[in-house]
């Protein structure tokens, strides 16, 4: 077979040829061994490559719904073949035990590519919105070194981990953002229709209101007057919002607010930096060589600028630098982290330890983000009260005034 390969040999330079080689595995070991880092080989003449590139992958495992069925799926796909189940029996008996009808289809294809002979990796390769590049990768690891029930568990434990920091981040939210959602509710209730009623009586009575009052009033007549105009500003606003972050430069902005913004800045970039390592860490187990690691790493992280550091590694790693030095940036990964890789690298357990630094991480972010919360709910409430008291004393102020004038009058 005639494949055409890209990637960079030792001196981190990019090279690009052919050769002749068995399959594409063979191929890509031939080419480790001569210190070529391969980032993409496919068959000469086909469009479809084998090693994804940059921005080739999806970035997880799918969301929301998708991740609970894949996660589902790569725990008892480990429990049938870790007990000798056939690979393509194995395929549909969790076909026909999925309620989900998208991801059954998904199965169905899987387990019909597996039948007619490919292997697991390469059959999923055509959903990478289900099984990324990760999930390709170490099972293309374990099927190579006959260890796909160890693949498995490791990505069974991997998406369980996503699923759980996912549940704890949405459940951690939604109190607060109920809050929000009956804060905007009232102040807007107030303003369009309680407000008109204090307008007619300050009108009968003729009296000189304050400046608050006067700003209510003039904010409550704009919304009663323009209501129909709202919809289509928020629309518009959300639609050249959603657009602009579709671009690379929009990304950029929103990941660098992501991590940037105070207090809440830090609790980001420590649950990326458990992302980080956990799927550096994983990979490592599975015996995926370094390079190759922080490629499909790269690829599913979901900050660009977490993408360029992993990025600036791989050249490093080639140059024969330290990891620990390559992603030492104190902008994105605490101090403590880079010292922690350093000793995984000189004591030659990076893949462990990584694993068990995300697993520390994990647990303070969750302590983290349920203390951040607890201040967030209170913090609501009292700045309702204090708008919705705002706007009960610029009503009532101009009725005290006149009552004191007719009392003393």
């Amino acid at each position: 077979m005639k494949l055409a390969y890209k990637g960079f040999n030792r001196a981190g330079q990019p090279v690009s040829d052919t050769l002749e080689a068995r399959d594409i595995a063979d191929g890509t070991e031939g080419l480790r061994r001569q210190g070529v880092y391969v980032t993409e080989i496919r068959e000469a003449g086909s469009a479809d490559n084998v090693t994804v590139k940059s921005g080739g992958s999806s970035s997880s495992f799918g969301r929301g719904k998708r991740l609970k069925s894949v996660s589902m799926f790569l725990r008892q796909m480990h429990v049938l073949v870790a007990t000798g189940t056939p690979l393509a029996e194995s395929l549909s008996t969790l076909e026909r035990q999925t309620s989900d009808i998208k991801f059954k289809a998904v199965l169905v294809d899987v387990r019909s590519k597996v039948e007619q002979g490919s292997s697991l990796s390469l059959a999923m390769d055509a959903h990478p919105g289900y099984f990324n590049a990760v999930c390709r990768g170490l099972i293309a690891a374990g099927e190579s070194g006959g260890q796909l029930d160890a693949m498995l568990e490791r990505l069974s434990v991997l998406t369980r981990k996503q699923v759980h920091v996912r549940s704890s981040v949405i459940g951690a939210m939604i109190y607060p953002a109920l809050l929000t959602v009956v804060a905007v509710a009232v102040l807007f209730t107030l303003l369009a229709f309680v407000l008109p009623r204090f307008a007619a009586l300050f009108a009968s009575l003729d009296t000189p209101l304050p400046p608050t009052t006067k700003f209510l009033m003039m904010l409550s007549n704009i919304i009663r007057t323009y209501w129909w105009a709202f919809p289509f500003v928020i629309g518009g606003g959300v639609f050249v919002g959603w657009t602009f972050l579709k671009t690379p430069a929009g990304r950029r902005k929103l990941d660098w607010l992501f991590i940037s913004v105070p207090q809440f800045g830090p609790i980001v970039r420590s649950f990326e930096t458990a992302k980080v390592t956990r799927l550096l860490g994983i990979l490592l187990q599975g015996r995926v060589p370094l390079l190759d690691a922080l490629a499909l790493t790269r690829d599913a992280s979901g900050n660009s600028y977490y993408a360029k550091m992993l990025s600036r590694a791989e050249l490093a790693i080639t140059r024969g630098d330290s990891l620990a030095g390559a992603i030492g940036d104190p902008k994105l990964v605490a101090p403590s982290v880079s010292e922690a890789v350093r000793s995984g690298e000189k004591s030659g357990q990076l893949g462990p330890l990584l694993t068990t630094l995300a697993d520390f991480l994990d647990e303070e972010n969750e302590v983290t983000l349920r203390s951040l919360t607890s201040i967030i709910e209170p913090i609501i409430l009292i700045i309702l009260g204090v708008l919705v008291g705002f706007i009960a004393l610029s009503m009532f102020v101009p009725l005290f005034d006149l009552t004191a004038a007719t009392g003393g009058g």
